[in-house]
């Protein structure tokens, strides 16, 4: 992730990954009935298990003034779905510390493309959880601007932003929640699995395209240098005959030679 504007990310603890969040917060076989049921979901789990860390996850924070716009760049594959949720703090002069949250604040998150599409513009509160889905890969600026919503603004009030951004994944603790079953609750599961691994595809089909359009640019590159090398000898070598059939007709004329 690269910053349009310099951010501020020094000791923000990483959240830890939370990709398959359901599979990894817990074993569901200490959770389910003695017998058959246990032993047939435990290779199921496993599997589950062994996908935990491969979707993309950001969790950062960063200060800004109020009214202020800062915005950060995703690259993201096509037709993903994107999902941010920030939190603002503000700072207290009296304790000289951040608020654990910033009433009468709101936050105007807009998300766009380099071709000017725009995917996302809404105004939430101090926190909150949006959503776009991309609709051609390539780099999505996400910039957050704070508008105060009381009459009077705080002009000077410092903020702190907590954001997470989370690329092609989808809740599924909702879900999981309203399983009346162990049999649910696993095809919850393997369908969340589902996404993930078609999540995973598109982000390889877009690093290989990203690579192809890299290695013909690279080619280009080379093909030009060598063309411009092989014009400049030419060049070179059509002066240093021109000069010596100069100097040659230069000097029989005077009669040096």
């Amino acid at each position: 992730m690269s910053l349009l504007t310099e951010i501020n990310v020094q000791g923000y603890p990483r959240k830890p990954d939370t990709r398959s969040r359901v599979t990894c917060n817990g074993s569901a076989a200490d959770k389910a009935p003695p017998g058959v049921a246990a032993a047939t979901e435990m290779p199921v789990l496993t599997f589950l298990l062994s996908f935990c860390f491969l979707l993309s996850t950001e969790a950062f924070y960063f200060h800004m003034g109020e009214r202020e716009e800062k915005c950060i760049i995703e690259d993201i594959p096509g037709d993903t779905l994107v999902t941010g949720t920030f939190k603002t703090q503000q700072w207290d002069t009296d304790r000289h510390d951040f608020l654990q949250s910033a009433p009468g604040l709101g936050m105007f998150v807009a998300v766009t493309t380099y071709n000017d599409e725009v995917l996302l513009s809404k105004l939430y509160g101090p926190q909150g959880t949006f959503y776009f889905t991309s609709h051609s890969p390539g780099e999505h600026i996400i910039c957050l601007e704070s508008n105060s919503t009381r009459l009077v603004s705080f002009g000077g009030s410092k903020l702190r932003i907590h954001l997470d951004i989370r690329v092609g994944e989808h809740d599924l603790d909702a879900a999981i929640a309203q399983a009346k079953d162990k049999v649910n609750e696993v095809s919850f599961k393997l369908e969340h699995l589902i996404e993930q691994i078609e999540q995973i595809i598109k982000e390889q089909n877009y690093q290989r395209d990203r690579e192809e359009k890299f290695r013909i640019t690279s080619e280009d590159t080379n093909n030009n240098v060598l063309w411009w090398a092989f014009a400049q000898t030419l060049i070179f070598i059509s002066v240093g005959i021109f000069q010596m059939k100069y100097l040659k007709d230069f000097f029989i004329a005077k009669k040096l030679v």
